[in-house]
């Protein structure tokens, strides 16, 4: 099994990181390739950036090796839906994966992101999973994206912090961390707080070995259908 887990955004160090704890979750068997396009944002706080990133995403779908799923290594899922209609293999991101972990696991589970500008983008999707009522609260850390990439910052503990009032304030019984740039975070995390600290990674990468174990396609029909020939030329 041949999972493409793409980070939209064009930091290198990050889609290293996400491409450590994508091996760590994954079967013996499954061989894992992490990539970011070329160029675009350098990291993806809030619509904006989403926006600039799609176009390179989609770009690295088209041209990628095969492969038997997509993993979408944003949290705010960006260019989820269009990256469906690119293929009939199965697309997951890596915010719905960790939501619907955590719906499992927990009545009620807490968000804790980097900054508030990030903040809608996922309240939005929350709504769109028909998750929102299970999620107590998405919290800023106020951490932006690239300082958790630099070993010598206090990202962590601002983190750490938030999660403690997550769960004082908002009676979170999980957490969801809110950037692929967190994913070494969750198990230290986890044994910290004593509750379960959800990497998104690391679920979409058990979903989609499941999906691909049990052959399951995205469908065709309707809003995923494949996109008319002259447009996929058109953007080549």
């Amino acid at each position: 099994m041949r999972l493409l887990v793409i980070n939209p955004n064009s930091t290198a160090s990050m889609t290293e990181k996400i491409g450590r704890a994508a091996k760590a979750a994954a079967s013996a068997r499954t061989d894992v390739v992490a990539i970011n396009p070329p160029d675009g944002p350098v990291s993806i706080e809030g619509y904006y950036d989403e926006a600039l990133s799609v176009p390179g995403l989609l770009r690295t779908i088209q041209t990628a090796a095969p492969f038997d799923a997509v993993i979408i290594a944003c949290f705010d899922d960006t260019g989820l839906d269009a990256a469906r209609c690119l293929t009939d293999k199965p697309v997951i991101g890596i915010g719905e994966a960790a939501y619907h972990f955590a719906s499992m696991l927990a009545n009620k589970f807490s968000v804790v992101t980097t900054l508030a500008r990030s903040v809608p983008a996922l309240e939005h999707n929350l709504h769109r999973y028909g998750l929102f009522a299970r999620c107590a609260r998405v919290r800023s850390s106020e951490v932006a994206v690239l300082e958790l990439e630099h070993p010598g910052s206090d990202a962590c503990l601002r983190i750490s912090a938030e999660i403690g009032r997550a769960v004082a304030e908002d009676r979170a019984e999980a957490i969801v961390l809110g950037c692929a740039g967190m994913a070494d975070l969750a198990g230290q995390l986890s044994a910290e707080h004593g509750l379960p600290v959800l990497d998104g990674v690391s679920c979409a990468v058990r979903m989609a070995e499941a999906m691909v174990g049990l052959g399951l396609r995205t469908s065709r029909l309707g809003g995923y259908a494949p996109p008319p020939v002259q447009k996929l030329r058109a953007s080549a």
